[in-house]
């Protein structure tokens, strides 16, 4: 469930900090959500395809590692992030 370079480019345009940044925890985060909710809706009607549901699980970690990585450096940043994505407080509620 590959992203096409389009969506991708909308997404970093979208969640960038400044007029040439590509890889900013805020443009990756958003990037690896998109594909989260393309592998789930892919996962609601293919039930046993375990091998998507282990990359899934792969881009989940790596979701947590930035945001994790995101909480550390600027708490504000993580949440304003989590608030535009509609993602629950996954970092916060554990460190607290």
């Amino acid at each position: 469930m590959a992203l096409d370079s389009k969506r991708k480019r909308e997404l970093i345009e979208t969640y960038r900090r400044h007029e040439t940044d590509t890889g900013s925890p805020e443009a990756q985060v958003a990037i690896i959500n998109t594909r989260i909710r393309g592998l789930t809706e892919h996962l609601r009607t293919h039930k046993k395809d375990h091998h998507s549901r282990h990359g899934l699980f792969k881009l989940v970690g790596q979701q947590r590692r930035l945001l994790g990585y995101l909480y550390n450096q600027d708490v504000q940043r993580y949440h304003n992030l989590i608030g535009q994505l509609g993602i629950r407080n996954i970092i916060g509620s554990r460190r607290n």
